[in-house]
């Protein structure tokens, strides 16, 4: 059972309190005293940084916080009420991705890539859950050292990094994180440094790139020995990878953006998608695990006019058949603008200054919602733009022109809440505490 987040629209929010303050009721009456840290609890407490860990705090429920990577460093705020919760100085043109834990955010700047706990915690206790809020805080000892640092991917129950500099590719277990530690970690390099990606498969194995700074076209994956299984060279520019619901022999399914259409991996082989185009590039893709098509952007120009192509429609691509379909939106959108929703709906921000969401199924327009002025993509990637970040059933979508970041209930489409920013963010992430991005309660709880 799920349970809506406390930054839904007012019905849910009320629901959703609830239901928390009788799963903390529950909690008081089922634990005597003392009882509310586990032994696993106190263990992360002691490991974690003592100024976070004095701050520890139990609540009746946790709302998610919004992550700014802005100039000069990262911003961390209260959804709730937009309380700037913590601010942290950063070095460097920061990047912010998911570490695969729904609390921490992984922060690339100058040649490392730092774990970022943002202070959220649901612990599992019996047939219920307690919540706690502490101070965000940086784990320096469990940053990783990344020459170039590019893509972090969380799949499954592990993490891959990607130092483009050097082709190191560095394995984790994001649930270490909450003792401020990487764990036991699994590293390999690449036969060359290349702007490339690593996934970590279900059964031990490694899906990364292949190539060298001038040309990249092969995707291979290997076993926990090394030894290559499947391998693909028909992916030239390879960049852009997601992955969807398992079909099939139900192992992983896995698809890549290449510059003559995708590939895609799947009962342990990769297969090419066909397009009509001679040159179609789906760089930029977003899976769900619940939902068996890819949202990919959809290019054509291979050399567009001033080095930018301005595209107005996206793919979606069926991983159950290989069949590529395509929505025309009528209005340009950008890297930034693509996510999924809780029941694999896709999100597409717009140039109209419009949230458009999808049935992924059917590429059949759900809901139109005005979020932001009209815009155009930056000339520079780096720039800052409109962006958005979901989590707990909600689109979090920042108009960083007008310093506003509002809130969309993906299910009904409703902007129920906005608010002001401190800071002109260029990167946004938002954690639950959970990994799902959902709060969940087990059977037998209210």
């Amino acid at each position: 059972m799920t349970h809506s987040g406390t930054i839904l629209t007012k019905r849910r929010r009320r629901g959703y309190l609830a239901a928390s303050v009788s799963a903390a009721m529950l909690a008081l009456s089922g634990c005597g005293a003392g009882d509310g840290d586990s032994a696993s609890d106190g263990e992360e407490s002691r490991k974690s940084s003592s100024a976070a860990a004095s701050s520890r705090t139990e609540v009746g429920a946790l709302t998610p916080r919004i992550v700014l990577a802005h100039d000069g460093g990262v911003t961390t705020l209260d959804s709730s009420d937009g309380e700037v919760v913590d601010e942290t100085d950063v070095g460097g043109y920061a990047r912010l991705n998911p570490a695969g834990d729904g609390r921490t955010v992984m922060v690339s700047a100058g040649s490392t890539i730092t774990p970022y706990d943002t202070g959220l915690i649901a612990r599992a206790h019996g047939d219920h859950f307690h919540y706690y809020t502490q101070d965000p805080t940086q784990l320096p000892e469990a940053a990783i050292s990344a020459e170039e640092p590019g893509h972090v991917v969380p799949h499954g129950d592990r993490t891959a990094t990607f130092a483009d500099g050097t082709g190191q590719i560095t394995v984790f277990d994001p649930s270490s994180l909450a003792e401020g530690t990487l764990g036991k970690t699994v590293g390999t390099r690449t036969d060359a440094p290349h702007h490339g990606v690593a996934v970590p498969l279900s059964d031990g194995s490694l899906l990364h790139t292949v190539g060298t700074e001038e040309d990249r076209h092969a995707v291979v994956v290997e076993d926990a020995e090394g030894t290559v299984t499947a391998k693909t060279e028909d992916c030239p520019g390879v960049h852009g990878e997601a992955a969807a619901k398992a079909t099939g022999g139900g192992g992983d399914v896995i698809t890549l953006g290449c510059e003559n259409g995708p590939v895609m991996y799947k009962d342990g082989a990769f297969h090419k998608i066909d397009v009509t185009e001679d040159f179609q590039r789906s760089g930029n893709q977003k899976g769900h695990d619940d939902s068996p098509v890819v949202l990919t952007d959809y290019k054509v120009e291979k050399d567009p006019e001033g080095g930018i192509e301005r595209p107005t429609t996206v793919g979606l691509l069926d991983t159950r058949d290989g069949s590529f379909d395509t929505v025309d939106l009528g209005s340009e959108y950008w890297f930034r603008s693509l996510d999924r929703g809780p029941d694999g709906e896709a999100l597409v921000l717009t140039a109209d200054g419009e949230l458009n969401i999808l049935d992924p199924e059917s590429g059949k327009v759900l809901h139109e919602t005005t979020v932001a002025e009209k815009w155009t993509e930056p000339d520079q990637w780096q720039e800052p733009g409109p962006m958005l970040s979901v989590a707990d059933g909600t689109a979090f979508v920042v108009d960083p022109e007008n310093k506003k970041l509002t809130m969309v209930d993906i299910e009904t489409g409703e902007a129920y809440e906005e608010l002001d920013l401190p800071e002109v963010p260029h990167e946004i992430e938002v954690t639950t505490g959970t990994p799902s991005g959902e709060y969940e309660v087990t059977s037998g709880s209210p």
